[in-house]
Formats: C-alpha cells, structure tokens, sequence
C-alpha cells in the first residue's frame, strides 16, 4: 500500500510538472497585426476548371494580396527529360513581381496539393537513384532562373518531407541524406536566400525540419474528414503551437517561423468537382472559416499562408461570394 500511494505521488508531480512546463511554453504575446498571404498553385486551379491566370491575377489584384507562395512542380517545369518550360511559371513570377508581391517558392518533388509528390510521367519509370540525378538537375534549372527575383523572399525545399505517414504510397519513406543534398544545393546556388523547411502542424514533431532550414514553416488543419468516423475537429489549443515553437527554440535555437499553411477549405475525399456543393458548405462554411481565421490569430505566427484561394473562386462561380468577401476584408486590414 505504500508503495502504491509513493508512485501515485510520484505521478501526481510528474503530472504537475507537465502542466507547469506546458502553462510556462505557452506564453507568448499574439502579434498586434497578421501579414497574410496565400498558397496558389496552378495545377488546382485547373482541376477546378478555372482559368489559371485569372486566379492569380484576381488574387493579386482583387484582393490584393501582397505575399505568394507558389510551385514549381516538376511536370510542368520538365514535361520530357532534358526540356524545360518555365512559360507558366514565368508569368506568375513575372506578375508577381510586376506588383512587388513576395514570393515563397517551392521546389522538389514532394509539393503542396495532392497527391503531394508530383512526377513527370517520364520520370515514374526511372530508379530512385536515377531520380535523384534528375531532381538536381530540375532544381538546378530552376534556381539559376529565378536567382535574381528580387521580390523571391524563400526557396521553399520539399514540402513536409518528415510527414511520411501522409501520401506515403506516392511519396515513400524520407530519404534523409537527398533532402540535406537539395537544401544544400539550393543554397550553393544561391547563398544569400534563407531556406524554408515545412513540417505538419497536427501531426509533425518539428525538430526535423526546424534544424534542416533557415526558417521553418507549419501548417493549421482544424477540421478534417475520416471515412469511417465522419468530420474530425482538431483538439489542439492555439496555445498548443506556442508550446512547441517555444520548445523547438529552446531545443534548436531561435529560427523565424511561419504559418505556411493555414486550411481554409473543406477536407474532401474526393476531386471538389465531384462533390456536392452542400457537402463542401457542411464541411468548410463561411462560420468555420471566421472560427479558423479566430484560431490562427492566437497561434503567435506574425506570417500566415491562407490555404484554399482557388476554392474561394470555385464557389463564387457557384453562387457563394461569400469567401471572397472575406478575403477581402482579410487583406483590406494589413
């Protein structure tokens, strides 16, 4: 019985001891003013047969939006080995820079939007360690192209590469050793430019990545979709960021972060143009996406990426504005 009642007491401490730690993570001030920006890739903008440039151009100068991270995918930038072509990328670097918007730019194989690692068809065929020379190559290309951007901010490397639960049947295990060659490589080419590096918000441990770049990048889900269990609400605190952004920095010293990815769109399980409309409106509404926006404002991160901006346009060619106008006033308030 005393045995019993010394282990109680032992975990009773060790629990307050969480708790105190936790309480002491989390402090941090929320910034008195957000800088937002947003993730546009034109590979979604087509999947939603809208037309690409449009989206863009709407989201610079309809909202106004001063801060862009963009992809450069590898199938588009080398439809066929050898053979590059930068006109789609040109045109969204080039406005870009035509209204000194801040450019994010990501490079790699494993890239925002599903199925998270993009391949050139040409490439599917080849060995990993054939890949890997391709990939340095394609990387090469298109740092030595956009080098000299003045308003390129990142070359952001990968996208979540130790998230390997995630996509894992396209994507694979994490070649450690390849990822530490890519960000090497990008900073031989162009030494001056910080390298951002992005692990899961949910589900990521942050260290990896924090100690891998010059800057670390994260990502919000709140609300999610499982097949078996329905609509998932995350249960994290915004405090909960605070904490491990606090420890990080204690553990791997103190490294710029950023909000790279902050979901504003409805979790789908399928292709959105194959989704009823109410379904994305049960999943994604107008309240969630204020109660999204409200959760973020407390996570501490001065920068964040909104994530869904071409979703934003779909639903207003369906009849719901309403995202738009909220954007609006999002970035009207910089």
């Amino acid at each position: 019985m005393n045995k019993l009642k010394k282990m109680l007491k032992i975990l009773a401490w060790c629990a307050l001891a969480v708790i105190v730690l936790f309480i002491l993570l989390s402090f941090g001030r929320d910034p008195e003013r957000i800088a937002y920006g947003v993730s546009y890739s034109k590979f979604y903008s087509e999947e939603l047969g809208l037309p690409w440039k449009d989206v863009l151009i709407s989201a610079l100068d309809e909202l106004k939006v001063k801060k862009l991270r963009l992809m450069a995918y590898w199938p588009m930038i080398e439809p066929e080995r050898g053979t590059y072509d930068f006109t789609d990328l040109d045109f969204q670097m080039n406005e870009t820079r035509a209204r000194n918007a801040e450019v994010v730019l990501a490079v790699g194989r494993r890239l925002p939007r599903w199925p998270e690692c993009h391949i050139p068809d040409w490439a599917k065929a080849l060995s990993w360690e054939e890949q890997k020379i391709a990939l340095r190559e394609y990387i090469t290309a298109v740092v030595e192209r956009y080098r000299s951007y003045e308003n390129l901010l990142y070359w952001q490397v990968e996208n979540e590469p130790f998230l390997t639960v995630f996509a894992w049947e396209h994507c694979g295990d994490l070649d450690k050793d390849f990822l530490d060659e890519e960000i090497a490589l990008v900073k031989q080419l162009d030494p001056d430019r910080p390298i951002l590096v992005t692990d899961s918000g949910n589900l990521g441990l942050w260290y990896g990545a924090w100690n891998a770049g010059d800057t670390f990048g994260t990502s919000v889900y709140m609300y999610l979709w499982n097949p078996q269990v329905g609509e998932v609400k995350s249960f994290y605190l915004p405090s909960f960021y605070k904490v491990k952004k606090n420890l990080l920095t204690i553990v791997g010293g103190k490294k710029k972060s950023l909000l790279i990815e902050l979901s504003l769109e409805p979790w789908l399980l399928d292709s959105v143009t194959r989704v009823p409309l109410d379904t994305q409106l049960d999943r994604m509404g107008i309240d969630k996406m204020n109660e999204v926006l409200g959760f973020a404002e407390k996570t501490g991160f001065e920068e964040q990426y909104l994530w869904g901006v071409e979703w934003w346009y779909y639903m207003k060619e369906k009849g719901h504005p309403e995202y738009i106008e909220k954007a609006k006033e999002i970035f009207s308030e910089k």
